[in-house]
Order: C-alpha cells, then structure tokens, then sequence
C-alpha cells in the first residue's frame, strides 16, 4: 500500500502537509531484505493507479524484485494514513475492495520455491479468496521445501479477535518460523507470557514472541532464547516489528544463531523506530557482520 503521515509532530486532522511512502507487512521485510543484500521478492497485486506504479517504483529501487506483482485494472490500489497522537499512532485504513484483495489461490503457481516464503496474518482477513491462499501456501505448502515464516499482525480493524484468535493460532502453528507480538497475543489468546505464547502455538518450528522495548524471546524445539531490546528514542512505531522479521530472517539464512539473528532484528527494529517513514536505511555491512558473529 501507499501510506500517508504528517512531516511534523502532530495529529492528521491539524496537519499541513504529509509525507508519501509505501508500506505494507510483506514489502516492508522485502526492502529491508534487499537493503542488507539478500535476494528479495515481493508478489502481490496493485491497481492500475499512481499508487500502484509508485509501490513498484519504490521497491524496485530498493532492489526488491517485482516481476511478479500482477496489476488489476478494475481496482485501486490500497492506501492508509497514520494518525499520531498522544496515546500512540492511530492508522485509518482504505483497501476495502482493492486490487491485493482479489489475490486468491494460484497467485505464485509456478514460480521457484525461495529459500524463505514470508506471509502475514493481515492477508487472510483481506477477502475469502485471501485467506484461501494463505492456506495453500502455508498450511498445503504450494511452494514445497520453501521454510514458511508467518508474522500474526493482527489487525482489529480488519476482523474481530474471536474471529481471529484461533484462525491465527493454526496459521502460527503451521509456520517454521511464527512471529508474534506479546501485546497481540493477549488479545488473541489471553496470554500473559512468552511462555504462555508457546503453549497457544506449541508446533510452530521457531516462535518469536516479541515483547515491545524489552525485549524477544525465541522457543526452538526445546530451546528458549532471550535478547534485550536496543533502547531508543522512539519517533514513530509502525514497522518495527517488520523490521525486526526481516533482520531475524536474514539471520537464518546467514545460519546465524538464534541469539544473533534477534540481535540484528533488534538493531533494524531500532532504526524503523528512529523514522517516520516504515522504510529505514540499513546498518552498514561491517556492523551487519559483526552483529552476526558476536558470540
């Protein structure tokens, strides 16, 4: 999607001028893959809109390859606005009936399986026809030997959590590797600890349960991992949990530790915290490597 936030300090509704940028859960860990020199792919659907040549234009450049990404002429292309406030960043939605919510079963038929399929929870809630594909691609795993990470991102907006919980408690426990936030996952599923998480999601290969500014905790088979979270000064927290998955994610396929791969999660997480945009420039690749190596 395109995403719209005020350049300044301050609520939507008083301000002058806003600052353009995409976004979107998939296409935000794309970026950040690609920044930090991974091979990264985005497959999603757009309109035949400004918006949509603009979220090619800007993944693109990025490095993100978008040979896949179809275009509907007959849809727009979603959109959302981020509305900061005193009590947090409030995001107003416009994708009902777009163009990615017509994405349905078969929307990657053929292409090669990649290392790491990464999907959200946000997808299935889009339409009947998303959902459908989240599970070919997750649970039927269309894409073969691909590991499958999942991010819940649950959106209360888009469906209600008695819906949700346990549809994306299945979805987690399908992935090999499940990203959840602590905070989401005691609306979801009244759970109260990361370990409390894991009982909810018991056969998730790797769970992350990410706690806010404390920190992550990661279960793998009978492994339990810790890692504090950076401290910083937070300008705008949208997409750094995005951030997060994709510094994990490219830990893994580095074959780095558990521990490094949240270390480098964090260190991305922190500098999507210090932007407004969802969209922040990677550590450089000496700290990236050092990072990764650290014992």
């Amino acid at each position: 999607m395109c995403v719209f936030a005020p350049t300044t300090a301050g609520p939507l509704r008083t301000a002058a001028e806003l600052h353009a940028g995409v976004a979107g859960a998939e296409s935000n860990v794309a970026v950040a893959l690609a920044r930090l020199g991974a091979h990264a792919a985005w497959h999603g659907k757009v309109g035949d809109d400004p918006f949509g040549q603009r979220i090619r234009d800007v993944l693109e450049a990025a490095g993100v390859d978008c040979s896949g990404v179809a275009t509907d002429p007959a849809r727009p292309t979603g959109v959302y606005f981020k509305d900061p406030g005193p009590e947090g960043t409030v995001v107003h939605y416009y994708r009902r009936g777009s163009a990615a919510s017509t994405m349905g079963p078969g929307h990657l038929a053929g292409i090669a399986p990649p290392r790491i399929l990464h999907l959200s929870g946000i997808t299935p809630a889009l339409s009947a026809s998303c959902a459908a594909l989240i599970e070919e691609l997750l649970v039927d795993r269309a894409l073969g030997a691909a590991t499958v990470s999942f991010d819940v991102n649950y959106r209360p907006a888009l469906w209600p959590v008695e819906e949700a919980g346990p549809v994306l408690a299945r979805l987690a426990g399908a992935a090999d590797i499940a990203f959840v936030g602590l905070d989401e996952a005691q609306t979801l599923w009244g759970a109260a600890t990361a370990e409390d998480v894991r009982e909810h999601v018991p056969d998730a290969g790797v769970l992350v349960v990410k706690d806010g500014g404390n920190g992550v905790t990661a279960f793998a088979g009978g492994e339990r991992r810790y890692s504090p979270a950076e401290p910083v000064d937070v300008v705008e927290p949208v997409g750094a949990g995005d951030a997060f998955a994709a510094g994990f994610l490219y830990g893994r396929l580095r074959d780095a530790s558990l521990e490094a791969s949240m270390r480098l999660g964090h260190r991305l997480a922190a500098g999507a915290l210090q932007t407004v945009g969802d969209l922040a420039p990677p550590p450089a690749p000496e700290t990236v490597r050092a990072i990764l190596e650290e014992q």
